[in-house]
């Protein structure tokens, strides 16, 4: 008997963890060990430890997750569905939409405010909640309700007893669009008005592979991702988009696009003087790509506008040439590079002439205090 209840529990516990659920969905073991591949390296999880994410996969179960949506436009739902790896939307997004998401859900009205309270009700300390945009704070709160509540009364509810709080995209993590002066509604940055962390993933909207990379994370070992001091992972935000920019020799070199269109865009020279804010902005944008890791911005002509840093919105205009930015080695600025070099030329010489002279003057007072002499 305790043999035969042993193994409804392993069944049970099976069915409840991402294998079951691609096995019920029709996946094979290989696409599921592909997957899990995957997970590792979206994680920045090394193949030496690719073991433990397929035990986590075969035997963990997947924590119920609510994601809610408030000030926002719900792109970074829209970057994370379109993940490059088909099986993130079919089996995550899937095992979401069963718990609690305004975009994606099938249930409405009642139904959906049920959901949302029996799965952190049953849960309590196992849910994640992912929070899409910004919390009104002004007037009460009045500009975002849901179900008769404020957003941020029900931003302190669902995240009372919640595992782990996900801020996606610049509008949850810093405020962004709806902060920007002179935020009429008070909007305010999830991390702001709860008092437990707040992993932040910024980015209008975050790469989708990121926000894969986090929820592998925290599935894999039960606990956040190393953060920074701005509460963002490491393992994507630790370098600036100007360390990894393929275009980053032609600004050593002091080669930029001058305007749009010109011949020196055409050539792919650095954008910097155009507005670009790789030098100022962390994110993976130059390593991960987008659509498949095809591209970014910045490899698509257009400089980088900073999104994932704080108070982006408000550096506006964004096309406009930014001062004072630099440099990672030889601490120097963009704009004193050319500046440097033809001082420096100058200086050289000017030194040149200057010692020639002396020179010069020297040999003629040998010269003459010989003629004198003789």
């Amino acid at each position: 008997m305790k043999i035969k209840n042993n193994q409804k529990s392993s069944k049970k516990k099976e069915k409840e963890s991402i294998l079951g659920y691609m096995l019920q969905k029709g996946y094979t073991r290989k696409e599921f060990l592909q997957f899990c591949s995957y997970a590792a390296a979206t994680a920045g999880i090394a193949l030496s430890n690719l073991d433990k994410v397929i035990y986590a996969m075969e035997n963990k179960k997947r924590p119920p997750v609510v994601w809610m949506h408030f000030q926002e436009c719900t792109c970074c739902s829209e970057s994370f569905i379109r993940s490059n790896h088909p099986i993130v939307a079919d089996v995550i997004l899937d095992k979401i939409s069963l718990d609690y998401t305004e975009t994606l859900q099938a249930a409405a009205g009642f139904q959906a405010e049920k959901s949302l309270h029996d799965t952190i009700t049953k849960y309590k300390g196992e849910y994640i909640v992912l929070i899409e945009g910004s919390v009104p704070t002004k007037d009460g709160g009045i500009y975002c309700t849901i179900g008769g509540k404020t957003a941020l009364q029900i931003l302190k509810e669902v995240t009372e007893h919640a595992a782990a709080v996900i801020a996606w995209g610049s509008c949850a993590s810093f405020g962004c669009v709806q902060a920007a002066k002179p935020n009429p509604t008070g909007a305010t940055p999830i991390h702001k008005l709860i008092s437990k962390p707040v992993i932040r993933v910024p980015g209008c909207p975050p790469i989708a592979e990121v926000m894969t990379g986090i929820v592998t994370h925290i599935l894999v070992f039960g606990k956040i991702p190393e953060l920074d001091s701005r509460g963002r992972p490491k393992e994507f935000y630790s370098r600036r988009v100007h360390d990894t920019c393929y275009r980053r020799p032609n600004f050593d070199a002091g080669l930029f696009v001058e305007s749009w269109d010109d011949e020196n865009a055409r050539k792919g020279y650095c954008l910097y003087k155009i507005g670009c804010r790789g030098p100022v902005t962390y994110n993976a944008c130059g390593v991960v790509g987008w659509n498949n890791g095809i591209s970014f911005p910045i490899k698509s002509g257009h400089p980088c506008i900073g999104c994932s840093e704080d108070d982006f919105w408000d550096n506006a205009p964004f096309y406009q040439h930014l001062g004072g930015v630099t440099e990672l080695s030889a601490e120097q600025t963009a704009d004193k590079i050319g500046g440097a070099l033809t001082v420096g030329v100058g200086v050289g010489i000017v030194a040149h002439a200057i010692a020639t002279n002396i020179r010069k003057r020297k040999l003629l007072q040998e010269t003459k205090n010989k003629e004198n002499q003789s």
